[in-house]
């Protein structure tokens, strides 16, 4: 039997300045879910805290099991971030600066955000 796969682009080209959660994602098929992020730009000193969100029924949302994974400037370059098994049926990715760049460039990351998903 051939197993599922699947991957979403959640967020694409798209440049965030301040903290953020993404669109829900419902994923209650799936068994690994594995997120990776592709800086494409970042302001110098900026850091930023990605964690997996989730939830039951994509409107209430908690804080995975897991430390989540600080991604330091400058990019570019990829990271990921897996979920911890039995993560329910919803996932979102939340994000946070950390550091506040410098004076005249404030914190800005530009990135692409896809879900891995298999069964």
């Amino acid at each position: 039997m051939l197993n599922r796969s699947f991957t979403a682009v959640v967020e694409r080209n798209v440049t965030l300045t301040e903290n953020f959660i993404t669109e829900p994602y419902e994923t209650g098929w799936a068994k690994e879910a594995r997120w990776f992020i592709r800086i494409l730009d970042m302001t110098p000193g900026t850091s930023l805290h990605v964690r997996p969100q989730l939830s039951p029924d994509g409107l209430f949302w908690c804080d995975a099991e897991c430390a989540g994974l600080t991604i330091n400037g400058p990019g570019p370059g990829m990271v990921t971030l897996p979920t911890p098994d039995n993560f329910g049926h919803w996932l979102a990715l939340k994000g946070a600066f950390i550091g506040s760049g410098d004076a005249e460039a404030p914190p800005s990351v530009k990135l692409i955000i896809y879900l891995a998903l298999k069964e």
